[in-house]
């Protein structure tokens, strides 16, 4: 008999660090895949244009199949889900794989997803699940799996901005904060821990029946403001000097200048556009995403909620 696993994880990085762990800690069973097969994971490389089944043939059952990387071919979420559940048959029991595709929020972001510059505000300040999104190819991929889901079960995770472990974004403010006009331009910020990522996936794993053939929006249920994060984390100077250590009566350097430039321009942004106090409200900010969904349904609570190192 076939060795049947909790969930297979097509795509071992970032997000595995944090499932692996949290399934060791609940004792459920799991394989990953790279495409190297590096450290212990099983050499998997996904070809979005071949038919040929021998890959999948070696790759293990599972209850569940998690695809960490994005698919934007047409037509390959569906060979996907093809080849592996020809290669593999179904549960027993007759009960069939089902499958987890991780995604991202950006699709309801038409100003990032524009080309224009500054970008204009987009129309709704809030967007949930169920708000119109864009067409990109890879949410038309995830549209194809989810219409599958009637004879193979699937479900879309659409992830907000990933931190944890060594994602943190106090290192984003330099290339997203760079200069006073990219930060003139920046509004809200949605984030997701991966401690919270996993058990998300876990949760819809156990209770797929909620999830089967939906697409899911999380974030960890805030809206920050870049302004009030670039402020409060700045940047260090390139160019200040360093402070002295051998003359301790030496006046010190202001703060501002000891970790960047941003909170000055912050003030100054604040004066121009007339903003009292931080974070901005969300008419200002113009986009805020409503996780809310999803959370209830599988009764869970974010435990990574705020930017906390």
């Amino acid at each position: 008999m076939q060795l049947v696993v909790d969930i297979l994880i097509l795509g071992a990085g970032w997000t595995s660090s944090f499932l692996t762990k949290l399934c060791n800690e609940r004792q459920i069973t799991y394989a990953a895949t790279t495409r190297s097969g590096r450290d212990s994971t099983i050499k998997f490389v996904f070809d979005p244009d071949s038919d040929d089944i021998q890959p999948y043939v070696g790759l293990p059952k599972a209850a569940a199949v998690l695809i960490t990387f994005p698919i934007i071919a047409k037509g390959a979420s569906q060979r996907l889900v093809r080849l592996y559940t020809e290669s593999h048959g179904d549960l027993d029991g007759g009960e069939k794989t089902k499958f987890i595709q991780l995604g991202t929020s950006s699709i309801w972001d038409g100003a990032r997803l524009r080309t224009d510059w500054p970008p204009k505000p987009t129309e709704n300040k809030w967007y949930d699940r169920h708000s119109p999104y864009v067409k990109t190819p890879r949410a038309e991929a995830e549209d194809e799996l989810l219409a599958l889901s009637d004879n193979y079960p699937a479900t879309v995770l659409n992830l907000s901005g990933l931190w944890g472990g060594a994602r943190s974004p106090k290192n984003w403010v330099e290339r997203t904060a760079g200069s006073k006009e990219l930060l003139k331009a920046k509004g809200s910020l949605h984030l997701i821990h991966g401690d919270d990522v996993a058990a998300a996936v876990l949760a819809v794993a156990k209770n797929f029946e909620k999830a089967q053939g939906q697409r899911w929006l999380l974030t960890d249920g805030r809206v920050y403001d870049w302004w009030d994060l670039a402020s409060a984390w700045g940047t260090p100077s390139k160019s200040a000097p360093a402070k002295s250590t051998s003359e301790p009566c030496e006046p010190q350097l202001p703060v501002d200048a000891d970790r960047g430039p941003q909170a000055a321009w912050v003030r100054e942004l604040m004066e121009e556009m007339d903003v009292r106090a931080l974070p901005r409200n969300i008419e200002t900010l113009g986009r805020a995403l409503d996780s809310r969904e999803f959370w209830n349904t599988f009764g869970l609570s974010p435990c990574r909620a705020r930017i906390e190192e």
